[in-house]
């Protein structure tokens, strides 16, 4: 019986704790399918109050330097003086005349040696001959009787000769001018003609430039350059082709652009060549159709030529009318005396030298000047 009581309590018991557990896992499952309680908003925290951030620190102003001074424009090349440029010119003819200025009285040994230096200054025999004469007289007239007074009478006689019209003469304005260019090869024709166009350039004057050298192709091409180079208008025409058309086209070119000058190359040719002479004497008849002008035609020379430029001026100066002459190469070996001869026996004005080799070198000639240059005055 005891027994029975015991198997019995041990049910109980067993049956109370299984149902004990049993209710405990059906709770946890319960509040894990429970769903949760909805969750309150999150609140933003409460900003701290944060110190100011001092003030930047302000650098002290800068130290202002004064500003540089604006570099001066460049100056216009200076005009060459004669003086500066034609010391070999005047050294040779001091030695010269040094024999004439050691002499204590005028008498034929005098008279003797001015000759001899004139003639060794490339002035020639028949303008020589014409101013010994001319001063003889006025030394008598004068009484003139010392070397110095000579050479002073000189000077004066010399500027009387080089005078003469320096301007570049102008078309008005209903034609256009022609300036034309001759002269024989090698005697820097094409770079005078450039050289000429530069200074119109700055002068505030548009020009059209004419290749008229169509028998040398480089010089077509040295005168492009120049265009170039200073802005003007330019025609050519085919290599070998006919000059002169090409100089009608380059003044038609002017003319319809309201241009109002033409720098008209020329081919170098031989005074001595009778058919080339006359194909030039073409090119001037038609550069001078309206509405082109010729107004002047300017032979270049070479100045160490000596008298040989003498017997250019004369021919070419038959063939087309030379009205002025340009004298390059004056700073060089070049005696000066070329100039007083063609003046003398042509009567054709210097109208512009050149004194070097850069562009503003080609200046107008001025006769005080240069008898100042190449004649000391002691």
């Amino acid at each position: 019986m005891l027994l029975v009581l015991v198997v019995i309590a041990v049910v109980v018991f067993l049956v109370v704790v299984g149902s004990g557990a049993f209710f405990v896992r059906t709770r946890r499952v319960a509040n894990r399918e429970r769903p949760l309680a909805p969750t309150r908003p999150e609140v933003p925290p409460v900003p701290v109050a944060r110190r100011p951030p001092p003030p930047p620190t302000v650098p002290p102003p800068p130290t202002v330097l004064p500003a540089p001074a604006p570099e001066a424009a460049p100056r216009p090349a200076e005009r060459p003086r004669f003086r500066d440029r034609l010391g070999r010119a005047r050294a040779l003819f001091a030695s010269q005349l040094s024999g004439l200025r050691g002499r204590s009285k005028l008498d034929q040994g005098a008279w003797d040696e001015l000759e001899e230096a004139l003639i060794l200054a490339d002035v020639g025999i028949t303008t020589v001959g014409a101013l010994l004469q001319e001063l003889k007289e006025k030394a008598r007239e004068d009484g003139l009787n010392g070397p110095d007074q000579v050479v002073a009478a000189l000077r004066g006689a010399l500027v009387e000769r080089l005078e003469g019209e320096r301007e570049l003469r102008r078309a008005g304005p209903e034609l256009t001018t022609v300036w034309l260019f001759v002269g024989v090869n090698g005697v820097g024709k094409t770079t005078t003609i450039g050289k000429v166009a530069m200074r119109e350039h700055l002068e505030g004057r548009n020009v059209v430039m004419a290749a008229g050298d169509t028998f040398r192709a480089a010089a077509a091409d040295q005168l492009e350059l120049w265009a170039e180079r200073s802005e003007a208008g330019f025609v050519r025409g085919n290599e070998g082709g006919d000059p002169g058309a090409v100089v009608f086209d380059a003044v038609q070119h002017a003319s319809a652009r309201g241009i109002p000058l033409v720098l008209a190359d020329t081919a170098g040719r031989l005074h001595t060549k009778v058919n080339l002479m006359e194909e030039l004497k073409k090119v001037r008849r038609v550069a001078d159709r309206p509405p082109g002008s010729v107004t002047e035609v300017l032979l270049v020379l070479d100045a160490t030529t000596g008298q040989n430029g003498l017997v250019q001026a004369r021919q070419f100066t038959e063939a087309v009318g030379v009205t002025g002459i340009v004298l390059t190469k004056l700073d060089g070996t070049a005696k000066g005396g070329i100039a007083i001869a063609i003046t003398s026996e042509l009567g054709i004005p210097i109208k512009l030298v050149g004194l070097g080799e850069a562009a503003e070198d080609l200046v107008p000639f001025d006769a005080e000047e240069f008898v100042d240059a190449i004649l000391p005055a002691d």
